[in-house]
């Protein structure tokens, strides 16, 4: 997946590079700079001790050493001071040079803190944001796997009108889908024994029908009609031999006359919006990978998120996303956060898939995409 956001520990990650939010001495310090000092251990305070430090937004990078990355780049962000100097712009470049930097030493995965968040006091939603933009333009150029890492939930913020909105949305459906559950459920338990007390004759039993062959409560016994049954079957040979051939039949022309695949709407629909496949995979925010062995496989049946994140990307309304999962043979439904938080997205028109992402991960949900 080209941008994901994860909640973990980025020394652990097995990656090309990891960033490391320092200080312009890189020679360590607390927080995430210390927590990789440490996992790398001490040659890579060695290599850094030859760097003459780093000024605020540049990019440096040395080895990994004990760390699962081949590489860590050092970058300073900026110390939050109002943002009266400059902060914004610095803390973008720190994202851009890194990225640059890992570009440069063919790095194919790269994964970063949420830098400056922590001691030098950047407003998080702030730094949330920069770090998205800038991560999304130069995803818009370049293929990378980008991982934005949260160490701890609390370090998370997404702006507070959105947030205050997913929540309504959700708290609102949701709610009526668990009413529903409860009515329907009392419902269940009252037909479930016929409505009358001591039953257990359901309201769902079959009634007997005058018609049903060899079967009739005025009959003398079943073992006096069973040769009766019998010879009527076997007296129609010809008509039971045409019934089958006529389910086969229908059965073939069915089979024959499929809808349209999944793999083949999509296609239809990129070419129906004139879209390149890059524009599609990027904003579904899928890999190129996947994308080719969607295009090339008829049958290909992606999972719910990539079929999400594809009904996103060619900005679907809600009954054409419907009908686009179904291909697939999935579903929207309320009794599922993430379809509810997807859905409020969809019916406001809001196609952007890092908001749509940064919205699931607020709520502990599956990210789309790959």
């Amino acid at each position: 997946m080209p941008f994901r956001i994860v909640l973990g520990n980025i020394t652990k990650l097995n990656v090309d590079a990891i960033v490391n939010a320092a200080n312009k001495s890189l020679l360590g310090g607390g927080g995430v700079d210390g927590a990789i000092h440490r996992a790398a251990g001490p040659r890579l305070l060695e290599e850094c001790k030859t760097l003459n430090g780093c000024e605020t937004g540049e990019a440096k990078i040395t080895g990994g050493y004990d760390l699962p990355a081949r590489y860590v780049i050092h970058t300073v962000g900026p110390i939050w001071t109002g943002g009266r100097r400059g902060e914004p712009q610095k803390l973008m470049e720190a994202y851009q040079n890194s990225l640059n930097l890992a570009l440069e030493n063919n790095c194919e995965s790269i994964a970063f803190p949420l830098i400056s968040s922590g001691a030098y006091g950047y407003p998080l939603d702030g730094a949330l944001e920069i770090a998205v933009r800038t991560i999304r333009h130069f995803l818009e150029e370049h293929e990378m796997d980008v991982i934005l890492v949260i160490f701890d939930k609390n370090t998370f913020r997404m702006s507070q009108g959105l947030w205050s909105d997913v929540s309504a949305y959700v708290k609102n459906n949701c709610e009526q889908e668990e009413r529903k559950g409860s009515f329907l459920g009392d419902i269940a338990k009252s037909i479930s024994f016929g409505g009358v007390s001591g039953s257990r004759r359901s309201v769902f039993a079959k009634e007997k029908k005058a018609s049903d062959a060899c079967v009739d409560e005025e009959a003398p016994s079943l073992d006096e009609e069973a040769p009766r049954c019998a010879m009527s079957l076997q007296a129609e040979p010809k008509a039971l031999a045409m019934a089958g051939s006529a389910v086969n039949s229908g059965l073939k022309e069915a089979l024959e006359n499929l809808d349209e695949s999944f793999s083949q709407a999509l296609l239809r629909m990129i070419d129906e919006r004139g879209m390149k496949d890059s524009d599609c995979y990027k904003k579904a925010n899928i890999d190129r990978k996947l994308f080719s062995k969607i295009r090339s496989d008829i049958h290909y049946r992606p999972s719910k998120q990539t079929a999400l994140a594809l009904a996103v990307a060619l900005e679907l309304d809600l009954p054409e996303t419907e009908a686009f999962l179904k291909k697939a043979g999935f579903a929207l439904s309320h009794a599922n956060k993430a379809d509810v938080i997807v859905e409020y997205f969809i019916t406001n028109k809001n196609y952007d898939m890092y908001s749509i992402n940064e919205a699931l991960f607020a709520f502990d949900q599956n990210l789309l995409g790959a």
